[in-house]
C-alpha cells in the first residue's frame, strides 16, 4: 500500500497524452499531480486527477506562482513540441520551447529547492543508428531539431546535476501507443502523426486512408519497423523513476522500449484483427530521414525500474486499448452531434 498522500508532483503537459496518463499513475501510487499546461495541444478533459493550472513553461512569473502555490516534491517534464517535420522547418520554434522552457523550468526548480526531475526524452536523439537494438551508450546523432533540441535539454541536465546537484533522470521514449486500460484516456490531437491513432481515424473513416511511407526497406515486409511501449508502462516508468529519485538514487539516462520491432504492416494487421476489418491505406515512398528500423535494449530500464515495467506492451493489447478508446470516442462524438 502506498501513503495516502506523498506530496504534489508538478507535471507539465499534464493535460497531453502521455502526461495524462503519469498522472493517473500518480495518482495511484499516493502522489498529487498538479497539471501545468497552456492547453495548446492538451486536452481539458485529460485532466482527471489533480488541479489544472494554466501556464507556459516560458512563463517565469506563472511558473513561480504555481510552484509557491503547490511546493512540489518533484517534476514530471513533458511540455514540449515533438512534430518531426514541423521541427525542420521551424527549428527557431522548437529550440525555443523545448530548450528555452526546459531552461527556465530548471532555473524555477533550483528556487523552489526541488532536486528531482523526470525528463520526456525520445529515441529521436540517436538519429539512424549504425546497431540494433539501441543502447543507452550508442551514439547520439539526432538528424533534425526536435531530437536535437532533446539532446541539448539532456547535456544541460547534466551540467545542473553537476553544478547544482539537480538530480533527473531522462526517459528516451521509442514509440508510444495505445490507451488506458481502464478506458478513461487515449490518445487525441487537432495534427495526428503516430500509426495506431491514424490507422483507427482511417478505421473509423475520419481520416483519408493511411499512408505507409516507404515499402522498400531492407527489412521483413519492405516497411519500417519500430519499437511499441505502451502508454500506460511509460505512465509506470515516470513514478518509479521519480519515486527512485526521491530515495536519493542518482541521474539516469533510461531507454523505453520493449527490445521488439513491429513493421507498419504488422501494426496494420493488428488493427484490422481488432476492428473486425481492414485499415483503409495506400503507399508511397520513404519519407526523408526515416531510418529502416529503431529498436531499443530495455535492459537497464527492467533492471533499473524493475522487471514486470512492460505489462501492457504486447502489440495485441496496445492495439486492443487504442480501440477500445478510439471507438468509445467515435460513439461520444457521434452522439453529440446527433
Amino acid at each position: 500500500m502506498h501513503p495516502t498522500n506523498r506530496g504534489p508532483v508538478l507535471v507539465t503537459g499534464g493535460a497531453g497524452y502521455v502526461g495524462s496518463h503519469a498522472c493517473k499513475a500518480l495518482a495511484a501510487a499516493g502522489y498529487t499531480p498538479v497539471t501545468y499546461d497552456n492547453l495548446s495541444i492538451g486536452n481539458r478533459w485529460a485532466v482527471q486527477w489533480g488541479p489544472l493550472e494554466r501556464g507556459d513553461i516560458l512563463d517565469v512569473a506563472r511558473l513561480h506562482e504555481v510552484m509557491r502555490a503547490y511546493r512540489p516534491v518533484g517534476v514530471l517534464h513533458f511540455a514540449a513540441l515533438a512534430l518531426v517535420g514541423e521541427s525542420m522547418t521551424q527549428p527557431g520554434l522548437y529550440y525555443r520551447t523545448n530548450v528555452t522552457g526546459a531552461l527556465t523550468l530548471l532555473d524555477a526548480c533550483r528556487i523552489h529547492d526541488v532536486d528531482a526531475f523526470v525528463f520526456s526524452s525520445t529515441c529521436a536523439i540517436y538519429g539512424t543508428p549504425e546497431t540494433m537494438p539501441i543502447r543507452e551508450d550508442s551514439p547520439a546523432r539526432p538528424i533534425n531539431p526536435y531530437g536535437a533540441s532533446k539532446l541539448m535539454v539532456e547535456r544541460i541536465l547534466d551540467d545542473y546535476d553537476m553544478a547544482h546537484g539537480l538530480r533527473h533522470v531522462a526517459l528516451r521514449y521509442f514509440n508510444a501507443a495505445g490507451a488506458d486500460p481502464e478506458g478513461e484516456i487515449g490518445e487525441a490531437r487537432d495534427v495526428e502523426t503516430h500509426l495506431v491513432p491514424l490507422a483507427m481515424e482511417a478505421l473509423m473513416e475520419r481520416h483519408p486512408p493511411l499512408q505507409i511511407f516507404g515499402t522498400d526497406y531492407a527489412t521483413r515486409d519492405g516497411t519500417a519497423v519500430r519499437d511499441y511501449i505502451h502508454v500506460a508502462d511509460l505512465a509506470v516508468a515516470h513514478v518509479r523513476a521519480l519515486d527512485g529519485l526521491l530515495a536519493g538514487g542518482p541521474s539516469l539516462k533510461l531507454n523505453l522500449g520493449t527490445g521488439r520491432g513491429h513493421s507498419v504492416r504488422e501494426v496494420l494487421n493488428t488493427c484490422a484483427r481488432a476492428a473486425g476489418r481492414e485499415v483503409p491505406h495506400a503507399t508511397g515512398p520513404r519519407r526523408p530521414g526515416d531510418p529502416p528500423e529503431l529498436v531499443a535494449d530495455p535492459a537497464a530500464a527492467l533492471e533499473i525500474l524493475g522487471g514486470d515495467l512492460l505489462a501492457h506492451s504486447q502489440l495485441d493489447t496496445i492495439i486492443d486499448t487504442a480501440w477500445a478508446w478510439h471507438a468509445a470516442a467515435h460513439g461520444r462524438a457521434a452522439a453529440t452531434r446527433a
